[in-house]
This record gives structure tokens, sequence and C-alpha cells, in this order.
């Protein structure tokens, strides 16, 4: 199966939905953040083994914590994942730290922020830029 078949798409999307179901229903751990997501997931073309994306709203203190749950609860996941999910080999699961909700909701307050700043500025200033006398 090549890596970027249409089979190997469809059981990344199915993955990810059952783990994002999980994360968010049935882990019953305190260290695990509400504001989580599964980013993102990809499969291994052999099944053997699983990269899932998170992404945690929040400090670093929330993501390290959401992390070590997340950790302690893999074998929970692996046997939810078999259960609803028929593959020949359930992955093993891995997860990885993904930043780029964070970023993009610091990059919209900068943005909200210079938008501020150019809307305060007085008009006369803003109409004399670039015109010469």
């Amino acid at each position: 199966m090549k890596k970027n078949s249409v089979k190997n798409t469809r059981i990344n999307g199915e993955v990810q939905r059952v783990l994002a179901e999980v994360i968010r229903g049935e882990i019953k751990d305190p260290r695990i953040s509400p504001m989580t997501s599964v980013v993102d997931v990809e499969v291994a073309p052999d099944l053997k083994t699983c990269k899932v994306w998170i992404s945690v709203l929040g400090g670093e203190e929330e993501r390290k914590a959401t992390y070590e749950g997340l950790k302690s609860a893999t074998g929970f996941l692996k046997g939810r994942l078999a259960k609803t999910v028929n593959l020949r080999n359930t992955p093993d699961i891995t997860f990885v730290m993904d930043q780029s909700i964070e970023y993009g909701v610091n990059m919209s307050h900068k943005i909200d922020e210079v938008i501020a700043a150019d809307q305060s500025r007085p008009q006369g200033v803003a109409q004399d830029f670039g015109q010469e006398s």
C-alpha cells in the first residue's frame, strides 16, 4: 500500500476520528486538558505504527501534563482503536505535540493589534504618507 493511497487516507481519517472521540469523551485522566485537539494522524503503510499530532490550547504546564496523561493512556487508546476500527494490525500510537493552532491564535492576536494601532493613528498622517508636496 502506497503512503498516499486512498485506502491509507481513509484509515488516517477514521483513526483520527476515533482517537478524537475517545480523548474527548472516555478518558477520565485529570491531567488531560479539555482543550486538546487531534490535529492529524499518520498511520504507517504497514499498519504497525501511528503518529498522532496533538494540540493543547493553554500554557506549557498544561501541554506537558496532557502529553504525560496521553502517554499513560496509550494502552487504553490502542484497545479502543482495536475495538472500533477493523484493521489487520492495531498500530502502536506515538504522540507528537503540534503548536500550529496556538501559533495561528498568536498571529491572529498580533494582526488584531496592528489593525487597532493603525485605526488609532490620526487620519492626516495616513493620507499624507506617500504623497510628495
